[in-house]
């Protein structure tokens, strides 16, 4: 079962951002809204034309290092916004 360990919404994505993961949280929910990201999760920062892409509205759940994930907006005004789990 996921218990729910916190929320974040993550704006200013013009350069890629890590996400501040709560004590307990192994996984994560992320929807990209306005525009899509991209990300990477290999400690490595996606660009706005290189990594994983997330359309807009879909959610991707992440588990593993969450502390490694870096997004950023493909194009200006994406907002990020995340559900972490234990």
């Amino acid at each position: 079962m996921w218990t729910p360990k916190g929320y974040q919404q993550v704006t200013g994505l013009s350069s890629a951002k890590s996400l501040t993961v709560p004590a307990g949280a192994t996984r994560a929910a992320v929807v990209a809204t306005g525009q899509p990201v991209r990300w990477r999760q290999d400690g490595t920062a996606p660009t706005a034309s290189i990594g994983m892409y997330i359309a807009v509205g879909v959610e991707r759940v992440f588990e593993g290092s969450l502390s490694k994930l870096q997004f950023i907006e493909t194009t200006a005004s994406a907002v990020l916004n995340v559900q972490y789990y234990g």
